[in-house]
C-alpha cells in the first residue's frame, strides 16, 4: 500500500529519563506518525464512500472500522509502539474493534502532555469506540450463532454422525452436553437423513427448553484424484507369529457362498467366497486342498459348519485367485484325484495406488483415464509415465508452468513442468524417501494458482434449496473472490431467503489473502460469519504459518465486527479415540478467543462437547478476543495471604 506516513526506524532509543519522554523532540515524531495514518486512513474511507453507501446501514461503521484497520496494518509500525508503550501508552496492539477511536485516544493523551495543537478528526467524530466495538461482535455473533448460550464463552457447533438421523436420543445427549449449532455436512447421506436429523433435533429443543442452530456445510467443488487401473484380483491370508517367526495362532477363513451369507461378527482373517453347493457335503475336521496362485501346496482345515458357511483355519500364507480350486479331503482321506471341488467365487481387485518418490514424474490427466504406475523396461528405460486422473480438469486452463500441486493433505507434493488444457506433467518434490502411496479419491490442492473454478456446484444449489427451508446458516465452502459471495447472494435471493446466515469457509490461499475484500462483501448479509477451516489451510499455506495465518484471520474479523468458528480437529484425538493430546487441549483452549468452536465426528462426540465446553468455560474467564483480564488467581492469593499471616 502506497503511503506518505513517514516510519520510525527501528533502531529508535526510547529515552530513559521521565523528563526525556515528554520533550517536544522526543513527542512531536510520535505525533506526527500517528496523524499521518489518521490521514490515510481518512483518504482511503473517502476513496470507497460510494462503495460503503451500498451496505446495510448497521454494517458501514464495521466497514469503516475495517478499512482502517486495512490501513493501519499496511505499515510496519512496531518502532512506534515501544516508543508509546515506554510512556505508558497505547501500542494500538488491541485495537481491533476501534481502530480510530484508539488510535485518537493516544493523540488526546499527547496533546495534553505535550500541548501541541493537534487537527480535529472531522465528523462524525468517532465510527466505533471500545464499548460499542465489543457491543457490535455481540450483536453479529448473536445474529448468526443465536443468544448467548447457557455455558459462558464461544458457543459450540458439532457435525452430525449419519447415526443422527435415526438416534434421537443421540442429538438430545449432544444438547445436553452443550452443543448450541447443529453441523450438517452436505457432502455425506442425503435430503432424508437431514430431515430426520433436524427433527430430533426439534424435539429435543423442545424437551429441553432451549434453541440450537442449523448449519448446513455446502461441499463445493472437490478437486480430487481419479480412479487408478485395479489391482489384480487375489486375496490372501497369513497366521499369526511370534518375534522368532513361530506360529502362534492359525489364520481364520470364513467361506461363504457370496452376498448372501455376510462376514460374521466374530474376528477374521480373510473372507473367501464360494460358488456352487458342494461346500454344503463337508464336515468339520475335512480339509480344502490346492495350489494357491504362487504355485504352493496349500490346505485349509474346517473347523466349524454352519447353514450359513463354513469357518476354516490356515497355518501357512496363502494366496488365492478366483482361478483356484479346492478339492474337498473327507476326514482320513488320501487326497486322490477324483474328490468334489469347491469353486472360488469373485474376489474383487485390489486397491491400487501410485509409488511417488522425489524426483518421479507424474502426469495428471482428465478422470476418465485410469491411472497406472509408470513401467521400464529391462534396461531400466522409462517407457511409461504414472499417470492418474483429476476429477475436475476444467482447472488445467488456470495452472500455469512452475506451480505447486499437493496430494493427499500435502503428503506428496510437485511441480508443474508442462500445464496443457488436456493434462498438467510433474516433477515430485516432496515425498519419503522409500515414496508415498498415492490413491483415488485423495484431495489435490493448488496453492499458487487462480482457479476460476465457481464456488457452488449443481448439487450446492440443489442442496440450498433444503438449507432456505431447514437451516439458519450455510457454510460456504471454496469460496475465494467476491464474486463468489456475490453469486450465492444471488441463488438465495432467488430462493426467496436473503437473509440466510453465511459462513465463509476460509481454507485456501486465494481466501485468506482476499479476506478484507470477502469480508466487505459479505457484509452486505444481515446475518454473517467466518470459519477458520485450519486443515486446508495448513495444506495449502505451510503447516509452519498456520499459528500467524489463523491469528491474522482472528484480527482482520474482530475489526470487521465478524463473528469467527474456530474449526478442525479440536480434541480429535478424544472424539474418536477416547483420549485427547496435550497439544489438542491447548489448541482448544486457543479456540475461546473466537466466537464459536467447531468439533467433528466421532464415536466419543458427547464426552468431546463436554471436555469442550469445559475447557472454554475456564478460560473465558481468562480470556476476552486477544485480550487478556486479570481474574483473581489463586497462587497470587495464596502467597499474598501467606505474607500477612504472622
Amino acid at each position: 500500500m502506497s503511503s506518505n506516513v513517514h516510519l520510525l526506524s527501528e533502531e529508535v532509543v526510547n529515552p530513559e529519563s521521565s523528563a526525556e519522554l515528554w520533550t517536544k523532540d522526543a513527542v512531536d515524531p510520535l505525533i506526527d506518525q500517528l496523524v499521518a495514518i489518521r490521514e490515510e486512513m481518512l483518504r482511503v474511507e473517502q476513496s470507497i464512500e460510494a462503495q460503503l453507501e451500498d451496505l446495510p446501514a448497521a454494517r458501514r461503521v464495521s466497514a469503516r472500522n475495517l478499512i482502517h484497520y486495512v490501513v493501519l496494518r499496511g505499515h510496519d509500525i512496531r518502532a512506534l509502539q515501544e516508543l508509546l508503550v515506554a510512556r505508558g501508552l497505547s501500542s494500538l496492539g488491541r485495537c481491533e474493534s476501534y481502530v480510530m477511536a484508539n488510535v485518537e485516544a493516544v493523540l488526546g493523551i499527547l496533546r495534553q502532555m505535550t500541548g501541541r495543537e493537534i487537527q480535529p478528526l472531522p465528523a462524525p467524530r468517532l465510527p466505533v469506540g471500545y464499548v460499542s466495538g465489543r457491543q457490535r461482535i455481540e450483536e453479529n455473533t448473536e445474529a448468526l450463532l443465536g443468544e448467548k448460550p447457557g455455558h459462558p464463552g464461544p458457543a459450540i457447533m458439532v457435525t452430525m454422525p449419519s447415526e443422527a438421523g435415526d438416534d434421537g436420543n443421540l442429538v438430545r445427549e449432544l444438547m445436553e452436553a452443550g452443543m448450541d449449532v447443529v453441523r450438517i455436512n452436505c457432502a455425506h447421506d442425503d435430503p432424508a437423513v437431514w430431515s430426520r436429523m433436524i427433527g430430533h433435533l426439534r424435539r429435543a429443543e423442545e424437551a429441553l427448553g432451549r434453541k440450537c442452530r442449523v448449519a448446513m456445510d455446502l461441499a463445493g467443488p472437490k478437486i480430487r484424484t481419479g480412479a487408478i487401473q485395479p489391482g489384480p484380483r487375489v486375496l490372501s491370508w497369513r497366521p499369526h507369529r511370534d518375534s522368532c517367526g513361530r506360529v502362534v495362532a492359525s489364520a481364520r477363513i470364513w467361506l461363504a457362498p457370496g452376498i448372501e451369507n455376510p462376514m460374521p461378527t466374530l474376528p477374521v482373517d480373510a473372507v473367501l467366497p464360494i460358488v456352487g453347493h458342494a461346500w454344503r457335503s463337508i464336515s468339520a475336521g475335512d480339509e480344502l486342498r490346492f495350489s494357491d496362485a504362487a504355485g504352493r501346496a496349500r490346505m485349509l482345515k474346517i473347523v466349524q459348519v454352519s447353514d450359513r458357511g463354513l469357518w476354516a483355519e490356515s497355518d501357512q500364507t496363502t494366496h488365492v485367485t478366483p482361478e483356484t480350486s479346492l478339492r474337498h479331503v473327507p476326514r482320513g482321506g488320501d487326497g486322490v484325484s477324483g474328490e468334489p471341488i469347491v469353486a472360488v467365487g469373485e474376489i474383487p481387485p485390489l486397491e491400487s495406488f501410485l509409488v511417488l518418490r522425489k524426483g518421479d514424474r507424474l502426469l495428471v490427466t482428465d478422470d476418465q483415464t485410469l491411472g497406472q504406475p509408470a513401467s521400464y523396461g529391462e534396461s531400466g528405460r522409462l517407457i511409461h509415465t504414472a499417470n492418474i486422473g483429476c476429477t475436475l480438469p476444467e482447472i488445467f486452463r488456470d495452472v500455469h508452468r512452475g506451480e505447486r500441486i499437493l496430494f493427499d493433505d500435502g503428503k506428496i507434493a510437485g511441480v508443474v513442468e508442462e500445464a496443457s488444457p488436456t493434462h498438467l506433467l510433474l516433477e515430485i518434490t516432496r515425498a519419503r524417501l522409500q515414496g508415498d502411496r498415492l490413491r483415488a479419491d485423495k484431495g489435490i490442492n493448488l496453492p499458487d494458482s487462480d482457479l476460476r473454478l465457481p464456488a457452488l456446484t449443481e448439487k450446492d444449489i440443489e442442496d440450498l434449496e433444503f438449507a432456505v427451508q431447514h437451516a439458519d446458516m450455510v457454510n460456504y465452502s471454496f469460496v475465494r473472490r467476491a464474486e463468489d459471495i456475490r453469486h450465492l447472494q444471488g441463488v438465495l435471493n432467488r430462493l426467496g431467503s436473503p437473509d440466510l446466515g453465511i459462513i465463509l469457509k476460509i481454507e485456501n490461499r486465494q481466501a485468506f489473502e482476499n479476506l478484507p475484500l470477502l469480508l466487505g462483501e459479505v457484509m452486505r448479509n444481515a446475518v454473517a460469519g467466518v470459519m477458520i477451516a485450519r486443515g486446508d489451510l495448513a495444506v495449502e499455506c505451510g503447516w509452519e504459518r498456520l499459528a500467524e495465518i489463523q491469528e491474522e484471520i482472528l484480527w482482520m474479523c474482530e475489526a470487521a465486527h465478524m463473528p469467527v468458528v474456530w474449526a478442525t480437529q479440536v480434541l480429535e484425538g478424544l472424539a474418536k479415540k477416547g483420549l485427547p493430546t496435550r497439544a489438542e487441549v491447548t489448541d482448544a483452549a486457543m479456540g475461546a478467543r473466537a466466537e464459536c468452536v467447531m468439533l467433528n465426528k466421532g464415536p466419543n462426540i458427547t464426552e468431546t462437547v463436554r471436555m469442550l465446553q469445559d475447557i472454554l468455560r475456564r478460560m473465558q474467564e481468562h480470556q476476552v478476543k486477544k485480550r487478556p483480564t486479570f481474574r483473581r488467581l489463586k497462587m497470587a492469593a495464596k502467597i499474598l495471604a501467606a505474607r500477612e499471616t504472622p
